[in-house]
């Protein structure tokens, strides 16, 4: 398979998953499995990538972003809550994340706890849904700070490959009250940091291999522009799925994608 089918591949993938409660990462992985191709060549290019997915988050809502930071400069109490928490959130992802990155690399390499994270955590979406019944808070700044803190500790869950940084996000905010919607969209923000942050952290690592690696910028201007119109795509679209019918069709297809990829991987 040529690097430039690899590359709109990946792209694709990324694009349609980064958002989703389905693991980006999970995904990556599983498809160097299942297309053959040598994964620690694509890795650089899988965690670069991303940047081309949390674009497709500025782009969509840069209204948002534009309120905020002009509401700061007013000093708007709304725009100062809705800052704090996202950085507050992201302070937990930050702080375990750089003390677990060896470890988490480890587990970067193993698609079978891939496969059982993505059952796993489709049964937890599941039961979740079942059991938050009522939620009160709407709007990402209406999030108290001692809830904001429990979501960011909860996306930490996420660094086990699988589980999926939104899903992690968007239930623990479920299970403390959020709406929907809300939920959804503070996932959507508070990638920005988290993944701006894992970003830098593998180019600063890795500075050295990115200099040899066969994988070229051409594959990955293609990888991140493919995932960068895919994601827009896809955020639109979630938002209208989740406003209407909740998260059980993600549960459902986490399940079955995690069942068809331990048996696959249990008969190589």
């Amino acid at each position: 398979m040529s690097e430039t089918l690899v590359a709109i591949l990946l792209g694709i993938v990324e694009g349609i998953t980064e958002f989703l409660p389905v693991s980006s990462t999970g995904h990556l992985i599983l498809a160097s499995e299942l297309l053959g191709y040598d994964a620690a060549t694509w890795a650089m290019f899988n965690v670069v990538i991303q940047l081309g997915a949390i674009l497709a988050v500025v782009v969509l809502y840069w209204r948002t972003f534009w309120a905020v930071a002009s509401g700061l400069l007013r000093m708007n109490p709304v725009s100062w809550r809705f800052t704090r928490n996202l950085l507050v959130a992201f302070i937990p992802a930050a702080v375990i994340g750089l003390a677990l990155h060896s470890k988490i690399e480890v587990l970067l390499g193993e698609p079978m706890v891939v496969a059982w994270a993505l059952v796993i955590g489709g049964i937890a979406i599941l039961v979740i849904e079942r059991l938050v019944k009522s939620a009160t808070i709407h709007g990402i700044a209406e999030i108290p700070l001692v809830r904001v803190i429990g979501i960011g500790f909860i996306q930490c869950i996420a660094m086990i490959p699988g589980v999926s940084r939104s899903g992690a996000t968007i239930m623990g905010a479920l299970s403390l009250g959020v709406e929907r919607r809300t939920a959804a969209e503070f996932s959507f923000f508070l990638a920005i940091p988290t993944m701006l942050g894992a970003t830098t952290l593998e180019l600063l690592k890795n500075h050295d291999a990115i200099a040899s690696a066969r994988v070229g910028w051409d594959e990955i201007g293609i990888g991140f522009v493919t995932a960068f119109v895919v994601a827009i795509v896809v955020i639109k679209w979630f938002v209208g799925i989740v406003s209407k019918h909740g998260f059980a069709p993600f549960a459902w297809y986490r399940i079955i994608a995690g069942i068809g990829a331990i048996v696959w991987l249990s008969m190589r």
